[in-house]
């Protein structure tokens, strides 16, 4: 059973530039754990193209073989570093964990 894990945040800047950047590096940095973190089966993170005032700013989606390997994940160096500058910049959090 592999799982996906969906997260997506709004950030905290107001203005639009420093958003957009804080967007950027945040799905910079994400995509870096691709062959750093293991448990990862794929990766990909993308800061918000169009519709700026109405859309979230960044999203997650990566799978894992199984919750303990998302567990695991959760865990890693790496992971918490990139978690750490997220929670740095930003405003609210959503997530969803399902099964393909």
């Amino acid at each position: 059973m592999t799982i996906r894990h969906v997260v997506t945040w709004k950030l905290a800047a107001e203005d639009p530039a420093e958003r957009a950047a804080h967007a950027g590096e945040v799905a910079r940095r994400l995509n870096a754990l691709h062959g750093v973190v293991p448990q990862l089966l794929s990766i990909s993170a993308g800061a918000n193209a169009v519709y700026p005032d109405a859309n979230w700013d960044v999203t997650l989606i990566a799978d894992f073989a199984s919750v303990a390997a998302l567990e695991e994940y959760q865990v890693h160096p790496a992971h918490e570093e990139v978690a750490g500058y997220i929670r740095s910049v930003v405003a609210s959090r959503v997530a969803v964990d399902f099964e393909v």
